[in-house]
């Protein structure tokens, strides 16, 4: 039986153990998970490789929120940040760029390819933003991408499942196709069963609920990998 992998979305050092020590196989690192992830800091990259290795962790590359139409500046930003991440050995970086039509931004693809070099290139869940995602879908079979993250364009994974399954059947042997997107341990025998290759997860919990915050601080709290869901996600995943 093929062994369905548990990626988990982190934020630091800490969430990067508490996942691997809980059974994760690979981790998804990110800031602003509550923005649907940033870019992370070089340091909090170089601290989270120290912790569990480097090729455990895919670094997800995203100059900002709000879509993902980038123009030129942008594009090579991205460039220069997935050289630095692929400089610290990580294992893959997480990237994703359509056109204003909703089709996917082969340039940018390309670019972004060259720089990864040897690391997978994992295209994120733009695919989910576009009302193209299966022409998006298959110009990442042509451009030869590693690795889809993709709720099957619902808002939760188990919602999408008929698509993942349709993915799961399209993808062949070269692109991975992971379920992500509000996925809980309940949903992952069902995600299992159509087909996908991995899950992901952030597995978080909300933690620091005491410290000040408001004006000038954001919302109270901070989020925190809770190695209890992980471990139920990857019993789950191994059920």
């Amino acid at each position: 039986m093929i062994r369905t992998v548990v990626e988990i979305a982190v934020q630091d050092a800490a969430g990067a153990r508490a996942a691997i020590d809980a059974g994760a196989d690979r981790l998804e690192l990110c800031q602003a998970l509550v923005v649907g992830g940033l870019t992370p800091s070089i340091g909090s990259i170089e601290a989270v490789c120290a912790a569990v290795g480097a090729e455990k962790v895919n670094v997800l590359v995203r100059p900002r929120g709000g879509g993902f139409v980038y123009d030129a500046d942008e594009v090579a930003v991205v460039s220069a940040d997935i050289r630095a991440c692929v400089a610290r050995g990580v294992g893959g970086v997480v990237v994703g760029a359509l056109d204003a039509d909703g089709r996917a931004d082969r340039e940018a693809l390309r670019r972004w390819t060259d720089a990864a070099g040897p690391a997978t290139l994992v295209f994120h869940r733009a695919i989910d933003a576009s009302p193209r995602s299966a022409e998006v879908f298959e110009t990442l079979l042509v451009e030869g991408v590693g690795r889809v993250l993709t709720s099957g364009g619902a808002a939760r994974s188990i919602q999408g499942i008929d698509r993942l399954e349709a993915y799961a059947r399209l993808a062949g042997p070269d692109l991975e196709v992971t379920a992500g997107g509000g996925v809980a341990p309940a949903d992952i025998r069902h995600l299992v069963h159509a087909g996908v290759d991995a899950v992901h997860l952030s597995a978080r919990r909300r933690a620091g609920l005491g410290a000040p915050a408001g004006p000038g601080g954001g919302t109270d709290g901070h989020d925190v990998t809770d190695p209890g869901i992980v471990a139920e996600a990857v019993v789950a995943a191994r059920g």
